[in-house]
């Protein structure tokens, strides 16, 4: 079993950037794939970004391709996500999860853990 704890949200204006961390507990890390999700109010929590277990393969939403990298470090038991260039319609809660299967990265079924989540808010 894995925990997870996001950090870095906070309010930010249109423009900006900000970087999420993910910190997860256990000594297994490196074999989870490792994803990020958004709830916006009144809105389905949507996929954002994944990373596969090694960090060789990485997926993005077609909102955020090209503003937002997601990375980890497997020695600091840590997954990031940078955003860059970042609009109000960013604006949600942050969730990150971990999938002991790969494919699929996009699903919210296929993750077996979740962070509790950090806000992001970006001003106009």
């Amino acid at each position: 079993q894995v925990q997870l704890v996001e950090s870095g949200g906070g309010l930010v204006q249109a423009g900006g950037s900000l970087r999420l961390s993910c910190a997860a507990s256990g000594r297994t890390f490196s074999r989870y794939h490792m994803g990020w999700f958004r709830q916006a109010p009144g809105k389905e929590r949507e996929f954002v970004a994944a990373i596969s277990s090694g960090g060789i393969s990485t997926y993005y939403a077609d909102s955020v391709k090209g503003r937002f990298t997601i990375s980890r470090d497997n020695a600091k038991n840590t997954v990031y996500l940078q955003m860059n260039s970042l609009k109000p319609e960013d604006t949600a809660v942050y969730y990150c999860a971990a999938a002991v299967f790969a494919g699929a990265y996009g699903a919210i079924s296929n993750y077996n853990y979740w962070g509790q989540g950090t806000q992001v808010t970006v001003s106009s």
